[in-house]
């Protein structure tokens, strides 16, 4: 079994391939909201996000803006078949454009030596 993790800050897109993929056989899809450091480091630098002005640590005003801002990005996980991990991969290509590319996202594959759960739901 194979863990497929996809990474991106097209939130929109992101959703839509965890739809694909639930669609296409994956037993289940977790999605999680996500802000990646970079990008929140470069609201900062441009003045789009104001710091807290009582804190006494760059991470400190992070973790306070993190806290109350909204989240842009998004992270799928997919616990799947060997045989499956191929199809995520070319289903989240279709819908982010060339993972090569910048600003698409990242998609990652783990192996996963023991998987307990995960269960093949029937189609509703």
């Amino acid at each position: 079994m194979k863990l497929t993790v996809l990474i991106t800050a097209n939130l929109e897109g992101g959703l839509e391939v965890a739809q694909t993929w639930k669609e296409r056989g994956a037993p289940g899809v977790t999605v999680l909201r996500a802000q990646g450091i970079h990008s929140l480091q470069e609201e900062v630098e441009r003045g789009e996000i104001e710091l807290p002005r009582m804190v006494m640590s760059m991470a400190g005003a992070m973790a306070t803006i993190i806290d109350n801002m909204e989240r842009n990005g998004l992270i799928a996980l997919s616990v799947v078949e060997d045989e499956m991990v191929n199809m995520l991969v070319h289903a989240a290509s279709e819908i982010l454009g060339d993972l090569h590319q910048p600003n698409t996202g990242i998609l990652f594959v783990i192996d996963i030596a023991q998987a307990l759960g995960v269960h093949h739901h029937s189609p509703r």
